[in-house]
């Protein structure tokens, strides 16, 4: 099992990213997912996830109404579309994985979790 993180980068405040989650070696049909962040000196904190339908979704306050969490599992992939950038959100964002499983809650908690992918970095200047 493996999820590959990628799409971060160095951006203007204002200016969007849209970061991939890749899996390999599951069905990604039976697992949640969830995008967390960790910036220097802070914990890592929950910024979106998704239920294994893709039904449900739920957003951390400070990132509602400007990030957007999708999936396709016919590309093995999850999403996470950040528009409207700000220093703050600067930070290393990784995706999760939670299963198999069969319903279609949604998990918070990233000791919920079960795989990690790797991170990536998102660098937003002021």
């Amino acid at each position: 099992v493996q999820l590959q993180a990628s799409g971060g980068g160095l951006v203007q405040a204002g200016e969007s990213l849209r970061l991939s989650c890749a899996a390999s070696g599951f069905s990604m049909g039976y697992f949640a997912f969830g995008w967390f962040r960790q910036a220097p000196g802070k914990e890592r904190e929950g910024v979106s996830y998704i239920s294994r339908v893709g039904g449900s979704k739920l957003y951390a306050d400070s990132v509602k109404d400007r990030f957007t969490i999708s999936r396709d599992n016919a590309k093995n992939s999850v999403y996470l579309q950040m528009n409207n950038l700000k220093p703050e959100d600067t930070a290393v964002y990784y995706c999760a994985a939670k299963g198999p499983l069969y319903g279609s809650r949604l998990y918070e908690n990233p000791r919920d979790y079960d795989y990690w992918g790797q991170g990536t970095q998102v660098t937003v200047s002021s």
